[in-house]
């Protein structure tokens, strides 16, 4: 299976070895070319240092047919932004984003993209380890809805779309490299 991760911190590192190691063809982007040493020296993916959130970056990392598609920055709004694109433009199969917010972790599962929320996890974990009821809420919340129009988003990008930032930028990054090349 396709994997494609955008963010190689230290979850995203341990992510894509974990697949890596699971068979996966594994592509990792990020924009620091440091973030990639992360990886373990047995990792046999590849590495694009790029932007996450731009469609050409995305489209040199395979995400138009990704089976599997997370998007693990720190950012709240990259990680939608990259499984936006992901999944109503490029149309990847199984899409995360990292949410740390609960409640736009919610909304964006409202709206058809599955998302990871680490506050929840986290805030559970403390409260089971203390004896302290956990909220119920989960960590991992799959889509729900879906994107108004987001149907239609499979579809090329019409110039009504581009006058709202829905394009990306030329390529301004290197090709895919192995890590250790990078």
């Amino acid at each position: 299976m396709k994997t494609v991760i955008v963010g190689c911190g230290r979850v995203g590192a341990v992510l894509a070895d974990a697949f890596d190691r699971a068979g996966h063809e594994v592509i990792v982007i990020d924009p620091s070319t440091r973030a990639f040493e992360r990886l373990p020296s047995t990792f046999g993916g590849n590495a694009l240092r790029g932007d996450g959130t731009d469609e050409d970056t995305l489209r040199r990392a395979g995400a138009e047919d990704a089976d599997i598609f997370i998007s693990m920055t720190e950012g709240d709004n990259r990680n939608v932004m990259a499984a936006q694109v992901a999944h109503e433009a490029l149309g990847a199969k199984r899409v995360i984003a990292k949410i740390n917010d609960p409640v736009r972790a919610e909304a964006y599962a409202d709206l058809g993209i599955a998302t990871l929320c680490r506050t929840n996890m986290m805030a559970d974990a403390v409260n089971a380890f203390l004896g302290l009821p956990v909220s119920g809420g989960s960590g991992i919340l799959a889509p729900t809805g879906s994107h108004p129009g987001g149907e239609d988003h499979h579809e090329p990008i019409t110039e009504a779309a581009t006058t709202t930032g829905a394009t990306s930028s030329p390529p301004s990054n290197p090709p895919v490299a192995s890590p250790r090349e990078a």
